[in-house]
């Protein structure tokens, strides 16, 4: 007989929040856990890359907190503590976030921070944006013969002025580039100088799952010329996967 594994039913109760991904883009990409809590909540704090009717029809109380570039309609310390003070209301809370909330989501951060304030999360995986958006432009972020592994890294500029880590090139991997838009001239110099050829095969694809989507093929040499073709958000894939497009397949009798 097969076996069944029963994953057991989680029932948001009052004082509890439900860290939740709802996926890139498309509603239907959430997972089944992540909706049906969806359904038990009575507060929705809500990023700005969430499709809207996910929750526009739920009845509960909205509060979006989204950060876009240069738009950060609120902070994340108050953001922890906001879903700190509704826990301690009594209300059944859930935060919906884009992609996965544990990849480069700061997730783990307002997690650790309920915790230690004693408030019961449950963390729901969601599909990260790092690995769908390639898959939504046809891009394998892995494909036999051509990469093997990938590495995702956040672009985004920081405060402090140090930029991220180049891995050493290796030919059969794939690197995916989260929130890389404003610093593209910075991590575009910082791989050539690393040693990445500049005929390396990069793909932008900035609305990933939206109606909106489009995808933009460049090389790590030439990509700066056609930087405003780019805009956030986008997902910056860098390497030879980058040149395949797995969408413009057809099957033929």
């Amino acid at each position: 007989m097969p076996v069944r594994h029963h994953l057991p039913t989680i029932e948001l109760r009052p004082g509890e929040v439900a860290l939740i991904g709802a996926g890139p883009a498309a509603a239907d990409l959430i997972t089944v856990r992540g909706a049906r809590l969806l359904q038990q909540c009575d507060v929705i704090v809500h990023d700005s890359l969430v499709d809207p009717s996910l929750y526009t029809d739920l009845g509960c109380e909205l509060i979006d907190v989204g950060k876009r570039a240069g738009n950060h309609k609120m902070p994340q310390p108050e953001i922890n503590e906001l879903l700190v003070r509704l826990a301690k209301q009594g209300r059944r809370v859930v935060r919906l976030k884009g992609g996965d909330p544990f990849v480069l989501g700061r997730g783990s951060e307002e997690a650790l921070f309920l915790h230690e304030h004693a408030i019961a999360v449950y963390v729901i995986p969601g599909v990260t944006s790092a690995v769908a958006a390639a898959e939504l432009a046809g891009i394998p972020v892995t494909h036999r013969g051509v990469a093997d592994a990938f590495t995702v890294i956040s672009a985004h500029p920081r405060a402090e002025d140090s930029p991220f880590t180049i891995p050493s090139f290796h030919p059969k991997q794939t690197i995916i580039l989260l929130m890389g838009v404003s610093s593209l001239p910075s991590w575009r110099n910082g791989f050539v100088a690393a040693g990445y050829p500049e005929d390396l095969p990069v793909a932008f694809i900035t609305w990933a799952g939206w109606p909106q989507q489009r995808v933009v093929r460049s090389t790590l040499g030439r990509c700066l010329a056609i930087s405003d073709q780019i805009q956030a958000p986008t997902v910056s894939v860098l390497g030879y996967v980058a040149a395949l497009d797995a969408k413009n397949t057809s099957a033929t009798s």
